[in-house]
């Protein structure tokens, strides 16, 4: 099944917009070129697309993600 802009899973909705649509991408060429099952199609969809993020020095998620993610390192 192919994702949208609109319709995507549960595990891309708090990446930034401009990730997630990477991720959405990314995951959609994985099923149609590679016949990869949905799961690992998204997966190596989201990974990707944050490493594409990471590259371009861009945030990757979500304001309020990025603020529980500093909490979860501070509390390491």
């Amino acid at each position: 099944m192919p994702w949208t802009k609109q319709n995507y899973p549960d595990s891309m909705k708090n990446l930034r917009a401009e990730v997630r649509y990477k991720a959405i991408d990314i995951a959609n060429a994985l099923l149609t070129e590679e016949k990869n099952d949905e799961q690992r199609a998204i997966s190596i969809g989201i990974a990707k697309a944050k490493e594409w993020a990471e590259n371009r020095n861009k945030p990757i998620w979500k304001k309020s993600v990025d603020q529980n993610q500093d909490n979860k390192r501070d509390d390491g």
